[in-house]
């Protein structure tokens, strides 16, 4: 079994934010293109996607070691094996492997992507990203290959991305490290964790400059040296608890808040009646009367698609209706009828999910249809009317590092049995 059942709480204390997933794994991935030693600080250690993401590298090869609960040392005796031989559970980062194995080794092969499934996520952008450099890509028995001709190296080229994707730009960015010459990559999507793969790469030794949201320039280079890296903070883990404080009427101080990331979010959260301050790189929220929210997703610095599932749970308490649209992957509502076995009110209309808030909810037996989606639940649970169920709650394990012990800190009783 994988349940987590929370308890109704006003959550109080002090919690301090990890190291974000969404960067760790694209560092992860990017360790693949040097052979010297890469330290990892702020390392979110007990996710299981970067559990798994480790065992991954040391199936290539790599030897990692946490020398600290939030610290990894990543070092390598051989250059990486060129085929990821895997059969536990995939993560989408595998298309990022593929990227950094292909330009270091000239050929890599790699089970097809995991994840949350959010729709349509294709992978033909990474194909795309791929053959524009010089790679002949193919799918065979459930695997995504790729390899330069004659073994030689990737060519820079100009990519000219079709939409804003995170993981095509990230891919762009990893695979023309090494490559000879210069690569241009047109129309990426600029966002901190992003930004946090580029600077790392830097740290590196990569030659890397950004134009903004017009392109980003990567001129190729033979190797890669060695860093000492803290990630950035995870900003959805911060919107998690400030949320969890808003709608419980709790007061709460999140330390390492990534203040600069969140904006736009921290707007519309002033806007709905939610009450915070600013210390140094703390934010205190103090809960209160919540009115209802209008987003709509968009590319950063805008509300990105994983933070709607959160201000759904405040609309969800808020008196009135609140209305949320996702742009990115339209009807990204699944969770939804979960809120509903909760007590929460809601229909759809075309691409547009209308909450009518104010009605109390439920402690329910739910389900973490992916990782936001059970966040979500989690924040539902601290508010909702007896105790909350959830099943497959190993999703929500997967993004939240030293998840118990924090609940603890804010005064959360919480019973988990998870496995990966």
């Amino acid at each position: 079994m994988n349940n987590l059942v929370v308890s109704p709480t006003c959550l109080v204390g002090e919690v301090r934010v990890s190291g974000a997933k969404n960067s760790a794994l694209r560092l992860l991935a990017a360790s693949l293109l040097t052979a010297e030693p890469v330290c990892l600080t702020n390392y979110p250690s007990t996710l299981l996607d970067t559990r798994i993401h480790v065992e991954m590298l040391e199936v290539l090869g790599k030897r990692c070691r946490l020398t600290h609960a939030n610290q990894l040392d990543i070092t390598e005796d051989t250059p990486p094996q060129s085929e990821l031989v895997w059969e536990k559970r995939s993560i989408r980062n595998t298309l990022l492997i593929l990227g950094a194995l292909t330009a270091r080794t000239g050929k890599g092969k790699v089970p097809l992507p995991g994840g949350c499934k959010l729709g349509e996520r294709k992978y033909d952008i990474h194909i795309m990203v791929l053959e524009s450099l010089g790679a002949r890509v193919w799918e065979e028995d459930n695997h995504l290959c790729a390899e330069v001709p004659g073994g030689r190296r990737l060519k820079g080229t100009d990519i000219f991305l079709p939409m804003r994707s995170t993981g095509a730009t990230e891919n762009s960015i990893i695979s023309a490290c090494l490559a000879e010459g210069t690569t241009r990559i047109w129309g990426p999507h600029i966002r901190p964790e992003i930004l946090d793969l580029i600077q790392f790469l830097r740290s590196l030794g990569a030659k890397i400059t950004v134009r903004g949201q017009e392109s980003i320039i990567v001129e190729g280079v033979s190797e890669l040296g060695t860093t000492t890296y803290s990630v950035i903070p995870d900003n959805i883990e911060a919107l998690t608890w400030a949320i969890g404080a808003a709608v419980t009427g709790g007061d709460v101080e999140i330390i390492d808040f990534p203040f600069e990331h969140l904006e736009v979010p921290l707007i519309h959260l002033r806007e709905s009646g939610v009450r915070f301050y600013r210390l140094d790189n703390r934010l205190i929220v103090r809960g209160a009367d919540c009115y209802p929210v209008e987003i709509s997703t968009g590319p950063y610095p805008g509300i990105n698609s994983d933070m709607q599932p959160l201000f759904a749970v405040l609309g969800a308490i808020a008196k009135g209706e609140s209305r949320i649209i996702d742009l990115r992957f339209p009807g990204r509502y699944a969770y939804a009828e979960e809120l509903a076995k909760m007590g929460m009110e809601y229909r759809t209309k075309e691409n547009l999910l209308l909450i009518e808030g104010g009605h109390k909810l439920h402690g329910a037996e739910v389900t973490a249809l992916d990782l936001r989606a059970g966040a979500a639940l989690m924040t539902a649970g601290f508010v909702a009317e007896g105790p909350t169920t959830i099943t497959n709650a190993w999703q929500i394990y997967r993004g939240y590092d030293q998840l118990d012990k924090k609940l603890s800190q804010l005064g959360v009783k919480v019973l988990s049995e998870v496995s990966a």
